[in-house]
C-alpha cells in the first residue's frame, strides 16, 4: 500500500503552557484571476492541522500533514498517511489515514482550471486512539472547475455511512454535527461546504473539528480540524470571447442607425429624406406656370358647355 511518512523532531516541541496551532484554513474562494494567463487549481486528500498535548510533559505537539496535495498539472493516488511524533505512542508511526481509495488531480490551461479530490473506504486516526476511529467514511468527494468566460462550479459530496468515535452519524447541511462520547472527547463534522467568485471555487467534503482526550499512550488531549477531500481553482485571464468582440462595431452600427440622424442608407434617414421630396413636390404643384392656361381652358369649356345647353333647350320649346 502506497503511503506518505512524516517525523515530527523534538526540535518541533513547544514551549510549556497550552498553544493555539494556526490550523490549515478552510476551502475558500478569493476574487482575483492569476497574473500568467492560465488558471490555477489544487486539491488534497486530507489535510490535518491538530495540537497533541503530552501526559509527561507539559508541551504541545503540532500535527500538521497532508496527503495527495497537489497544483496543477499533478495527481496523486497513495492511500496511506503515517506520522511519528516525538514521544508520541512510544515514537511508532501513527496511522493517520488509510483507504481503499485516494486521489487528487488537478490541471490548468489558458481555457479552463479544474480540480477534484476522492476518498473511499477510509478510516482516519488520531494520536492516543489507535484502536478507534476518529471517523470512517464510505466515500467523500469534492470538484471545482473554472473554465474562462463561465461562472466557476464547486460541489462536494458525502455518500454512504459515516461513524465517528464507533458511532454511525447523520448529517445535516443546516449546521455541524456534534458526536461526543464519555472520556474519550468529542467531535464536531460540517458537510460539504462550497464556495465561489466571479473567478474561484472552492469545495470541502468533511470538516471535523476535533477535541478529544484519550489520556493514554502518553496523549493528554488533541485538539484542531482535520479536512477530508478539499478542492479549489481560479479561472484562467482572458479576453472576452472573439464572437462577442466581433459583435460590438454591429451594435454601434445598430444605435446609429436607430437615432436617424444618418443621411444614406439607414431606415431613419430614408424616411426623413422621403419626407422633404414630397412636401418640395407639393410645393410645386400648389404654385406652378402652368396654372393659369389650365384654369383659363376650364373656364372656355365651361361657357361652350352652357351655351349649348340653352340653344337645346330653346329649340324644343319652340
Amino acid at each position: 500500500m502506497n503511503s506518505n511518512t512524516f517525523r515530527m523532531p523534538a526540535a518541533v516541541l513547544l514551549a510549556t503552557g497550552a498553544v493555539v496551532l494556526l490550523t490549515a484554513p478552510p476551502a475558500s474562494a478569493t476574487g482575483g484571476t492569476p497574473a500568467g494567463g492560465e488558471g490555477r487549481s489544487g486539491a488534497v486528500v486530507l489535510r490535518t492541522g491538530l495540537d497533541v498535548g503530552l501526559l509527561n510533559k507539559t508541551v504541545h505537539v503540532p500535527l500538521k500533514a497532508t496527503l495527495n496535495e497537489v497544483s496543477a498539472p499533478a495527481k496523486a493516488e497513495k492511500t496511506a498517511l503515517t506520522v511519528t511524533l516525538d514521544g508520541v505512542e512510544g515514537n511508532r508511526p501513527v496511522s493517520v489515514l488509510r483507504a481503499d481509495v485516494a486521489t487528487s488531480k488537478a490541471t490548468a490551461d489558458k481555457t479552463k482550471a479544474e480540480a477534484e479530490a476522492n476518498l473511499a473506504k477510509a478510516r482516519v486516526h488520531v494520536p492516543g486512539l489507535p484502536l478507534l476511529s476518529l471517523i470512517e467514511v464510505e466515500k467523500v468527494t469534492s470538484k471545482a472547475v473554472c473554465e474562462a468566460g463561465k461562472k466557476p462550479v464547486a460541489s462536494a459530496n458525502v455518500l454512504g455511512t459515516v461513524t465517528a468515535l464507533g458511532k454511525k452519524v447523520t448529517l445535516s447541511a443546516g449546521g455541524p454535527t456534534k458526536v461526543e462520547v464519555p472520556g474519550v472527547g468529542m467531535v464536531s463534522l460540517e458537510l460539504s461546504s462550497t464556495e465561489t467568485t466571479s473567478t474561484t471555487a472552492a469545495a470541502a467534503a468533511l470538516r471535523l473539528k476535533v477535541a478529544v482526550n484519550p489520556l493514554s499512550l502518553n496523549v493528554a488531549q488533541v485538539d484542531g480540524e482535520i479536512v477530508l477531500a478539499e478542492a479549489h481553482c481560479e479561472s484562467p485571464k482572458g479576453s472576452a470571447p472573439t464572437t462577442k468582440a466581433s459583435d460590438q462595431p454591429d451594435i454601434k452600427t445598430q444605435t446609429g442607425t436607430g437615432t436617424g440622424t444618418g443621411s444614406g442608407t439607414g431606415t431613419g434617414g430614408a424616411t426623413e429624406g422621403s419626407g422633404t421630396t414630397a412636401n418640395a413636390n407639393l410645393a410645386e404643384t400648389g404654385g406652378g406656370s402652368l396654372t393659369p392656361y389650365i384654369t383659363g381652358g376650364a373656364l372656355t369649356l365651361l361657357a361652350l358647355g352652357g351655351g349649348a345647353l340653352f340653344l337645346t333647350r330653346r329649340g324644343k320649346t319652340q
